[in-house]
């Protein structure tokens, strides 16, 4: 079950409001623009991330949920050069409908395998900052392991036979 934190906050003029979020939830706004790009004469239109900002004030709002089979995967996308988010929107060849976000690129990966259309942005620090603290939090994923074989596994096992005397 997810433990959900409330945050009160009081502004200037005095006015209360509550703001839910939890230790591995963040609602992101994601703006979306259209590019005609020239293809062997044709005229395609290229989708792109122009914006995506935390908070709740864009044309889309998607919720980035960490997971916690996912901590290697984040891990890795954090120590790349430009760390990225990546947005599941619809079907390849379809107008964009977002409708997922992850920070992982093995989640990403899957998505573009099942011919789904990925957009990629780079990670605002505020979320780097707020990954980074989910995984100290948590603590790093275990390294995985290599599976020891038994001896014998996989092939059949020779037993000698005694030999019935006659």
């Amino acid at each position: 079950m997810m433990a959900l934190k409330r945050l009160t906050c009081l502004p200037v003029q005095g006015l209360r409001w509550s703001i839910r979020m939890s230790d591995n939830l963040r609602s992101l706004s994601i703006t979306l623009v259209a590019e005609p790009k020239q293809v062997r004469g044709f005229t395609l239109t290229q989708w792109r991330i122009a914006e995506l900002t935390p908070g709740e004030q864009g044309d889309y709002v998607l919720s980035l949920q960490l997971y916690m089979t996912e901590r290697a995967a984040y891990r890795f996308n954090l120590t790349s050069a430009t760390p990225r988010l990546f947005v599941r929107a619809g079907f390849t060849g379809q107008a964009p409908k977002p409708d997922a976000i992850t920070a992982s690129q093995d989640v990403a990966a899957g998505w573009l395998d099942g011919e789904q259309q990925v957009l990629e942005a780079p990670m605002p620090m505020a979320i780097q900052v707020w990954l980074e603290s989910y995984l100290a939090r948590h603590g790093e994923a275990p390294p995985e392991r290599r599976k020891k074989k038994h001896k014998g596994a996989g092939r059949a096992k020779e037993t000698p036979t005694k030999e019935q005397p006659q």
